[in-house]
């Protein structure tokens, strides 16, 4: 039986469904079929989960991996030891001395392209980030900054979600970024293609395919239930364009921290298109204090991985430390309690 070629969607259609996402917990927790008696209302860090995402949450189980990572819980108000809003220094001048511009690592230099995401999950790294401080618009002389440091070789679109810019100011940015000879690729990371895969319409597809930069696109995908019918077409669409795709996920207690549900979301991302590419150690922001695995336990699940996973199926696990040169194998890292 011959597959049939995936097709993008209608242009706007990812417009009107994000429109209609949902932006509470109790709308959220009646969607799951769940009392909803009780639902937090978070001040800084509002709910929002498009509505197809919210429906592969398994009706009436408050354990689903997927309401664990999008419902706001009054865990986040909590003060924790160690937990804090920038752990990763990425307000600082020694990581951004142009706003909206962050380099952390060399060749490589990450743009800030908006604030927005299609979801806020719970725990989000960028959660308390200045993002007033550091947006493009603003920021005018960001290209300029792009073109005067010759040692990069690559930009990754971050934000926020790059892929919520429209098409036209997308393809705009490509064009700003074409000019600049000493680029060799474009990265994007996105959740788009899992929370809402019809972002992937005609036009934003033509960017990619006639870009004489190639496109790397980091999608995130924590657990295999969030991959079905929509995020396949997705990847297909992209890889049509000429865009190479990879994984990376968190690992998050309560969500994804068993071997089996690391392995199984591992091959189910390869069936559907897609490399395993990082598996990160969640970062200590406050307000996520409830979701941190311990080291050691997380050595446990990677070793069960490596005993289940053939080589090319099986992540990195790794932390970011501010100020080093690349990230951190947990492998290499002194093991806590």
């Amino acid at each position: 039986m011959i597959t049939p070629i995936a097709s993008p969607w209608e242009s706007d259609l990812w417009q009107s469904e994000l429109k209609l996402a949902i932006r509470s917990s109790r709308s959220l927790l009646k969607t799951a079929g769940l009392a909803c008696d009780s639902a937090y209302r978070p001040d800084d860090f509002p709910v929002l989960v498009p509505r197809g995402f919210a429906a592969k949450i398994r009706s009436g189980d408050a354990e689903d991996p997927i309401l664990k990572q999008v419902l706001a819980t009054p865990e986040e108000a909590e003060e924790a030891a160690g937990f804090i809003r920038d752990p990763l220094n990425e307000t600082t001048d020694t990581f951004n001395p142009t706003p909206a511009l962050l380099k952390k690592y060399a060749h490589r230099a990450l743009l800030v392209t908006t604030p927005a995401c299609a979801i806020n999950c719970r725990y989000c790294f960028r959660r308390h980030f200045p993002y007033d401080q550091h947006r493009p618009a603003v920021a005018k002389d960001v290209i300029e900054a792009i073109i005067k440091d010759t040692t990069l070789t690559e930009i990754i679109l971050s934000g926020g979600d790059p892929m919520l810019l429209s098409d036209a100011a997308l393809a705009k940015l490509y064009g700003q970024l074409a000019v600049v000879g000493h680029l060799k690729r474009i990265r994007i990371h996105s959740r788009l293609p899992i929370v809402l895969p019809q972002r992937m319409t005609t036009e934003l597809l033509a960017t990619f395919k006639n870009s004489h930069l190639p496109t790397i696109m980091v999608v995130h995908a924590n657990h295999a239930n969030e991959l079905d019918a929509n995020t396949h077409r997705a990847f297909n669409v992209l890889k049509a364009a000429g865009v190479t795709l990879l994984n990376q996920s968190v690992l998050l207690k309560g969500v994804n921290d068993h071997a089996s549900v690391q392995c199984t979301l591992a091959e189910k991302l390869f069936d559907q298109g897609v490399l395993p590419y990082y598996l990160h150690m969640p970062d200590k922001v406050a307000g996520t204090h409830h979701f941190f695995v311990a080291d050691r336990q997380a050595t446990e699940i990677y070793q069960d991985m490596q005993a289940s996973l053939p080589g090319y199926l099986l992540p990195k696990m790794v932390r970011e430390v501010p100020g080093k040169a690349a990230k951190t194998q947990l492998i290499s890292i002194t093991h806590e309690a």
